[in-house]
């Protein structure tokens, strides 16, 4: 007799549906496995037989042939316990086929029948939900199964309830999933920064165009914790959003918190991080920072201190928005939409600029500092301002400061303008779509241009500039695009003057 049971496989963000077949032969009693299981899935042949003879269930004697198919896809993880048990029962007349019929089933046995969490239950609740299809998960699994809205899922905490259920003597209860209520995350709020006016101003403006920014200034003016505060002004994210975010913590194996459901990631790596840690890799790939990131916001602090080469891997993602990593036997790809902020130094020693003179850099020490940004990678940064240090008086004051909820609520009616307008946030246009929705007035093309050929700005850097002031006009309500909005954006790009300090 042959019994199918559905999986699924944790292979990528598609989670790949698996059928566990189970036939029963005549012959010596043998246990196999196939369809490329790994080593902890050939181990479950031990666990489910204890599992079946602990609950007072019969093992079929003779030749047991367990095929997860399709037989091209790896099998990893320990997930197939519980549908290899079922199947097993199932084949022996022991369990009928008929309620797992479209129910997917997740699980690792103890040796006793307890029904333990599994890695991946997410990702196979957004398939399972896509799918129409039911699923039975551990109590460990449940509470991030149903936050896939329109998937149904039953908790089981040992076999003998889901044999029971098979039976119909105590059937499991599937309730449906719905993404929680959007609650207010607790961000750092702007108004904690004492002055640093220009710095407030460019951080309204990277979260209202999504745009990439780069802070520049001594140590303890405020460029951390202007970063901090960054996602206290952009809106909640939504539903979709928030799957794929939870999708990719899956993946990394990183706990997930309903609490936090539509709060925007906020990483911040050390500067000593490898580029696969940035970027993602292994041999069976995961995703890397930039990933982590995505929908939110990715802090590089110290940014020269980063290798060269690691940052240079962040060329790709700024531009494209994901990641695609090959190897040999597999290739992934991992959204990576994500808003760049840095910070850095001035100089080595960090105090270029300094009124009371502390800083002995040479300019040549300057520019071997700042060179290790390469030109293609400042190109791709939007926003380059100065954070300075703040006089003593502003710092001991209590002068009125926006908080991020004033802020955050012009941020939220520009990023609504541009979704109306453009279908994307500022940032996001094509060379085309600049051209379309980036309209200018004869005097803001005419400073363009000459402020091009002065700094010799590359086609890229054009662009980007004509995208922030976009963003600037969107915040002035402004609809064609004016010469003093492009001279705010060409203002708040001082790396492209090449001037130390």
């Amino acid at each position: 007799m042959v019994s199918t049971v559905l999986s699924r496989a944790q292979h990528g963000m598609d989670a790949p549906l698996v059928r566990v077949e189970v036939h029963l032969g005549s012959g010596l009693p043998r246990f196999t496995i196939v369809g490329l299981p790994e080593a902890v899935v050939k181990e479950s042949k031990d666990r489910v037989r204890a599992a079946i003879l602990n609950c007072n269930l019969r093992m079929p004697d003779g030749h047991i042939t367990v095929n997860l198919s399709p037989a091209d896809v790896p099998k990893e993880g320990v997930r197939f316990d519980l549908p290899i048990a079922l199947g097993i029962l199932v084949a022996s007349g022991q369990a009928a086929q008929l309620p797992f019929e479209s129910c997917e089933l997740y699980g690792e046995l103890s040796l006793g029948g307890e029904i333990r969490p599994v890695r991946g239950a997410l990702l196979a609740a957004i398939a399972a939900g896509r799918a129409g299809h039911r699923m039975i998960v551990p109590p460990g699994n449940v509470a991030e199964t149903l936050l896939v809205s329109g998937c149904r899922v039953a908790v089981a905490k040992h076999l003998r309830e889901v044999v029971a259920h098979a039976a119909g003597s105590t059937p499991l209860r599937f309730a449906e999933g719905a993404a929680p209520p959007i609650v207010a995350a607790q961000h750092p709020d702007l108004c904690d920064v004492h002055g640093q006016t220009q710095a407030k101003r460019a951080l309204e403006l990277a979260a209202a165009g999504e745009h990439s920014l780069v802070m520049i200034g001594p140590p303890g003016t405020g460029k951390s914790m202007l970063a901090q505060r960054l996602p206290g002004l952009l809106p909640p994210m939504s539903d979709s959003e928030a799957l794929e975010v939870a999708a990719l913590r899956n993946i990394a194996r990183l706990a997930l918190q309903p609490a936090q459901w539509r709060a925007r990631p906020f990483r911040s790596p050390h500067h000593t991080s490898s580029a696969v840690a940035l970027v993602g890799g292994g041999s069976g790939p995961r995703p890397g920072e930039v990933s982590l990131a995505h929908c939110g916001v990715l802090f590089l602090d110290e940014l020269p201190e980063f290798d060269r080469s690691v940052l240079e891997v962040l060329r790709e993602p700024l531009e494209n928005g994901s990641v695609t990593i090959s190897r040999a036997a597999r290739q992934a790809e991992f959204p990576a939409s994500f808003q760049l902020i840095a910070a850095m130094n001035p100089c080595p020693c960090g105090y270029l600029g300094d009124a009371q003179g502390r800083c002995r850099c040479t300019a040549e020490q300057v520019q071997r500092y700042r060179s290790r940004l390469s030109g293609p990678l400042i190109d791709r940064l939007d926003l380059h301002v100065e954070v300075p240090r703040v006089p003593t008086q502003l710092l001991s004051g209590k002068a009125a400061a926006e908080t991020s909820a004033a802020v955050g609520a012009r941020v939220a009616h520009a990023r609504e303008q541009q979704i109306a307008r453009q279908g994307a946030l500022n940032s996001r246009l094509n060379n085309k779509a600049v051209e379309r929705f980036c309209v200018t007035t004869k005097e803001a093309i005419v400073l363009l241009n000459r402020a091009s050929t002065t700094l010799g700005l590359s086609a890229r850097a054009y662009h980007r500039v004509l995208k922030v002031a976009r963003t600037i006009a969107d915040l002035a309500m402004a609809e064609p695009i004016e010469a003093r909005h492009v001279g705010e954006a060409l203002a708040l790009r001082v790396l492209d003057r090449n001037v130390p300090g």
